[in-house]
């Protein structure tokens, strides 16, 4: 038997299973006595919520999170979620062809002769992605002519024209709608959102434990100004919301309403802590949303027993950590690991990571060993670059050297390794993109899948701010159009040489290479994910 100290992981977990045991999610019966006319109370709402998001490997745990507040609030909630209604799940990642690779090299082309046809394929990529799927339309009309109080609707940047027949529909039927989304928070592309027809406010907050409260007071016409990072159609704002700090009182989210029948694989995601404790990279997206503003991490505590019970309810030993950096508190991912399998037995995780500089970054080479005996089977990691200059304009906080011994290591231990990569960062040279193919070669046994995309200009990212305020480190970039609907800018980056056209269309046949092998056993059913 193990020896325990008196306030160790295994004490605290039971005074926390204790703490939280009255904010765990339950079911509640939906069925209402129509002969019973006060069967719903002024304090128990029908609502109906649509998730549209169409990445469907597992459950949107920022949903599950709402409902579960929802019904601990005693409201009714009706789910609606896309796959349920087998409207096909778009691919995160899937085995690599040799089309695949063909639409990369057309993507990162900056070959003027190419323009037209990349032009034309990202016209083609928006069409398809975005256009609104009538099952869906028709799926949420038949809910609101049930007659909910109000319907919440969560949707990312690419769902405009489906937010936009929606909110039509709700209208018609007089039905209040809160629409809400990871970006809405960006003022600019708030501003577009709110002009749909039809919604009576865009959220731009983490609102996980006041979404009851803000129902309430969109059912009885109160000030919703009152609440912050809420945008009204006519334009008025209550101002940007702060960041949520008590996460340790966000209940264990509720995930019973998801299609878990539709999912290839059982997984369940977990998020250990908001924001990253770097949060300096002048690229990222993620730490200006509105949940990924500064770091903030829960207790380990808390995080084991939502483990513990999200297994048990839903039957599964597999979890995905969507944390930005599960790193960022590195004895929260040391106590995942030394921790969770004695909660769910044969439990296997996949998570993302940051190979900063930190003398403890949670890395090392024991720390990856342990991980993988508690079950981690996949990292994914921001390589960004293979050049320690574009690394430093950057400002990604990590050394060539590092992210060499990472990936080495991690491999060592039986990791499954992806990392993520961008072309066209201002200042980016021939000389760059060849340091990048080097360390692609040098590499290319030990990473399992890369993602290489085009470089892209997000609102309200530090790069955003240095080309406004035409700072030296936004080089020759200059933005050409503004698409505050989508929170990104269209730029034109100046003249391409051909060397560094070469040095591009080498990184694109090796990470081709990488893509078509063959990934470690261990980790095939977290495929696609991350």
């Amino acid at each position: 038997m193990e020896a325990t100290d008196e306030g160790g992981p295994a004490t605290k977990l039971a005074q926390t299973r204790k703490d939280r045991s009255l904010r765990t999610a339950h079911r509640v019966d939906t069925t209402v006595d129509s002969s019973d006319e006060g069967a719903m109370t002024a304090s128990s709402r029908n609502i109906l919520m649509v998730d549209l998001n169409n990445f469907a490997t597992f459950p949107t745990l920022s949903i599950g999170i709402l409902v579960s507040s929802l019904r601990n609030a005693g409201h009714q909630v009706r789910l609606l979620c896309p796959l349920a209604y087998d409207v096909p799940a778009a691919e995160r990642e899937r085995s690599e062809t040799r089309f695949d690779d063909i639409m990369r090299r057309v993507h990162l082309s900056t070959n003027p002769w190419l323009q037209a046809a990349r032009s034309l394929a990202h016209r083609a990529y928006i069409w398809r992605t975005e256009k609104s799927h009538p099952v869906v339309i028709s799926e949420v009309r038949k809910e609101l002519e049930k007659k909910p109080d109000v319907l919440l609707l969560s949707a990312y940047l690419n769902h405009f024209s489906s937010v936009t027949e929606i909110a039509k529909i709700a209208q018609e039927m007089q039905i209040p709608v809160l629409l809400g989304g990871p970006m809405l928070n960006l003022p600019n592309t708030a501003d577009v959102w709110r002009q749909i027809p039809g919604v009576t406010a865009v959220v731009g907050a983490e609102s996980d434990v006041s979404i009851g409260a803000m129902v309430e007071a969109v059912i009885r016409r109160n000030d919703l100004l009152s609440f912050p990072g809420i945008m009204l159609p006519d334009g008025q704002t209550s101002g940007i919301a702060p960041p949520f700090r008590r996460l340790d009182q966000i209940p264990i989210p509720d995930f019973t309403d998801f299609p878990w029948d539709r999912y290839p694989v059982r997984v369940i995601p977990i998020m250990t802590g908001r924001g990253c404790q770097w949060g300096k990279c002048m690229f990222c997206s993620d730490v200006v949303t509105a949940s990924g503003r500064t770091f903030r991490t829960r207790p380990l505590e808390s995080v084991l027993l939502e483990i513990e019970e999200l297994s048990r309810r839903h039957q599964t030993t597999n979890f995905i950590f969507i944390d930005i950096k599960l790193n960022s508190y590195p004895d929260m991912l040391r106590g995942i690991a030394n921790n969770i399998q004695r909660l769910v037995r044969g439990a296997e995780w996949i998570g993302t990571v940051h190979v900063d500089q930190r003398d403890d970054n949670g890395l090392s080479r024991k720390d990856l060993f342990d991980a993988v005996r508690g079950g981690m089977r996949r990292v994914s990691f921001g390589l960004e670059s293979g050049s320690q200059r574009m690394l430093d304009l950057m400002q990604k906080g990590c050394v060539v050297e590092r992210n060499s011994e990472f990936i080495r290591h991690a491999h060592e231990a039986g990791l499954s390794i992806r990392c993520t990569m961008f072309r066209g960062f201002p200042g980016e040279t021939a000389e760059d993109m060849r340091a990048t193919v080097n360390f692609l070669e040098a590499h290319q046994n030990y990473i399992d899948r890369v993602r290489l995309v085009d470089f892209k200009l997000s609102e309200g990212t530090p790069i955003h701010e240095a080309v406004e305020q035409r700072d030296a480190v936004a080089g020759t970039l200059q933005v050409t159009r503004p698409d505050m609907k989508r929170a990104k800018l269209f730029y034109d980056r100046g003249h391409i040489d051909k060397h560094y056209r070469r040095e591009v269309a080498k990184a694109c046949s090796i990470v081709h290479k990488i893509n078509t092998g063959h990934l470690r056993n261990s980790a095939r059913q977290f495929d696609g994910m991350m």
